[in-house]
């Protein structure tokens, strides 16, 4: 697998894109590679330690290979839990230093992992999308899906701009958000037969997050891209 890592959105906010992202990551370290991961923009903090730090970035740098500074996952974090580009009030995100921040970062591991904020064209600051930040760290793209009523067309429209993009898509990841999700295998076999790309893995429902036992639900095609 020729990758430096893989920028990771989803078709929603809410679809499980952390716990995708935390599971991919226990399954590539089981496969011999060493991995880290980054969150580059997060809202919804709390005080920490000094800092303002964001749970779903903690869990991302608590399941690297590697121990980083939690800057280093996560050096734009935002106490308010609405969109990032509303809680950064006015603060500048600079691109070049999240570029910078990858590329120290993919030096010391075999694949980054970085996590996008809500969906694929959600506004990470008033002049930056998730959409150009991938472009700019130039990283295939996995979507993750949260299987639930409107995902059909969530998921063909994410993955219909991830396309005309200047990214690669590397596949989709189907999540069940729901327990009560009716026709949950109908939904997956519907969008396997459309979206042009490979079905990287099926997480289930949980409650509590397992993340080794979730890294089981996907599939060695990931490795063959």
């Amino acid at each position: 697998m020729s990758r430096q890592g893989f920028f990771i959105t989803g078709t929603d906010t809410g679809v499980g894109k952390t716990w995708a992202t935390v599971a991919l990551m226990r399954f590539l370290r089981r496969q011999g590679y060493s991995v880290a991961g980054m969150k580059p923009v997060a809202a919804g903090c709390r005080w920490l330690d000094g800092q303002w730090k964001n749970e779903d970035a903690l869990l991302i740098q608590q399941n690297a290979s590697l121990p980083l500074a939690y800057s280093q996952v996560n050096p734009y974090a935002f106490e308010l839990p609405v969109s990032p580009h509303i809680a950064a009030a006015g603060a500048e995100i600079d691109v070049s230093l999240l570029n910078k921040i990858f590329n120290d970062t993919k030096r010391q591991a075999d694949l980054v992992l970085v996590e996008g904020a809500g969906g694929w064209f959600s506004p990470l600051g008033d002049e930056i999308s998730n959409a150009a930040l991938a472009e700019t760290l130039r990283l295939p793209v996995i979507i993750v899906v949260g299987v639930k009523l409107g995902c059909i067309n969530h998921a063909l429209l994410t993955w219909r701009a991830v396309d005309a993009a200047a990214v690669s898509c590397a596949g989709w990841v189907a999540v069940q958000t729901n327990a009560d999700m009716p026709f949950f295998e109908e939904n997956i076999d519907f969008l396997r037969d459309r979206l042009n790309v490979p079905l990287l893995g099926v997480l289930p429902h949980v409650s509590t997050a397992d993340f080794e036992k979730l890294s089981y639900n996907f599939f060695g095609n990931l490795l063959k891209n």
